[in-house]
């Protein structure tokens, strides 16, 4: 590893046009699951100029039986759809949530994937798909993510909360950050660029108004970043084009799964190339990918390294992981192949099986739509929420390796 750099993370907010999907894919899985567990959704979005068009494979108890819809069902989710667009706060000519045209073309599950993944005789249940998974983690910060997602995160995080609760009125729902940090000896030191651009209220990109937000827009970083890391030197970008009147959905058409790097660890990482949202837990670009961060997490946090990548394969229809890969990047104070062992040998994981992943977190929830904007990762565990975030492997792991 390189001990002195420069690397830069970002970040898009909720009223991004590809996160609005994703927030109406992950809202239809919540929809599924609290009424069947065991539902089976893949959810695609597409969001544009007052317009949103569902498309995907279902499979539901109380909600998509015999191949048809239960009644009131399709009125129930487009409600849901609207009401999430009005939640992240969507009322505008191009795109507003009671007046958009919806489209519902969800249908039934494939019968030949259903056979690959469902359980049956002495079958267990099989991965959802083919495909290879990364988990990260790293002590660049208390959440144990890299730095410049972190803060990229926040960011925008602030600027939403501040716009839905009135101390910043001239902002809209659409918005990106990019946070690049200087690294010495392997850390964080120094914030060497910022990019700021958010949808704003007319007016706001000239005289007073401009100087208003941009002041603001300064305001946030310095409250967000840590103390010494803005100084002179720092490049700014805010609204770097000028005028940004026109933006979510209505700016740029908006897919589900496009922001990968953003929803997980912002190019700190490989990545296995698999989206989140819209997929219910058995599908291993999920569930996978959560373990995978969930075991990289508890390991930095018992101490045993200071930076862990974890990486898992899966073939569809099979239960049994392909392979299980660690790599602490010379920080570990245990050897990677040790560390590998050891998770193989804690039995509460279910062999890192779908079904083994699903039960331990205790992912047959609907817990997934809170998911969908700021990061999947780097959240705090409460309730069900987030229980890839716990750090709850802390001593069985130290057990396995004294062991």
């Amino acid at each position: 590893m390189r001990a002195d750099y420069l690397f830069t993370s970002e970040s898009v907010s909720e009223g991004h046009p590809d996160k609005v999907s994703d927030q109406i894919s992950d809202a239809i899985v919540d929809y599924m699951l609290a009424r069947d567990p065991e539902a089976r959704v893949a959810c695609e979005t597409l969001t544009t100029t007052q317009r949103v068009v569902l498309a995907g494979e279902i499979r539901c108890k109380g909600v998509y039986e015999n191949g048809d819809w239960v009644d009131g069902c399709l009125d129930e989710i487009e409600q849901l759809v609207r009401g999430v667009v009005k939640d992240i706060g969507y009322a505008q000519d191009g795109f507003h949530h009671d007046t958009l045209t919806f489209e519902n073309h969800l249908h039934g599950q494939s019968a030949h994937i259903a056979q690959g993944v469902d359980s049956s005789g002495n079958k267990d249940e099989g991965a959802g798909d083919q495909g290879i998974m990364f988990g990260f983690a790293c002590d660049e910060t208390p959440d144990l993510m890299p730095a410049t997602l972190d803060y990229s995160h926040k960011i925008l995080h602030r600027l939403a909360e501040d716009r839905k609760s009135g101390a910043a009125p001239f902002l809209e729902p659409d918005s990106k950050s990019q946070v690049t940090l200087r690294y010495e000896n392997g850390k964080p030191v120094a914030c060497t660029a910022l990019v700021v651009s958010t949808q704003h209220a007319p007016g706001y990109d000239q005289g007073e108004k401009e100087a208003e937000l941009h002041a603001y827009v300064k305001r946030v970083v310095g409250e967000i970043l840590p103390e010494g890391f803005i100084s002179d030197e720092t490049e700014w970008h805010i609204n770097p084009t000028g005028t940004f009147e026109i933006g979510g959905p209505d700016g740029d058409a908006g897919l589900t799964g496009r922001k990968i790097i953003v929803d997980t660890y912002g190019g700190a990482s490989p990545h296995g190339g698999g989206a989140f949202s819209g997929k219910d837990p058995t599908k291993v670009d999920r569930s996978a990918a959560y373990i995978t961060r969930y075991l990289a997490k508890n390991i930095v946090a018992a101490g045993l390294a200071s930076r862990c990548t974890i990486q898992l394969a899966y073939a569809i229809g099979v239960s049994k992981p392909l392979s299980l890969y660690v790599d602490t990047h010379d920080t570990g104070t245990a050897g990677d192949a040790e560390l590998e062992a050891a998770i193989k040998s804690i039995g509460k994981l279910g062999g890192l099986t779908p079904r083994g992943i699903r039960e331990h977190l205790g992912l047959n929830k609907p817990i997934y739509r809170q998911s969908a904007a700021y990061g999947h990762f780097g959240r705090t565990a409460e309730g069900d929420a987030f229980p890839w975030e716990r750090t709850d492997l802390v001593e069985d792991l130290k057990a396995a390796l004294n062991g």
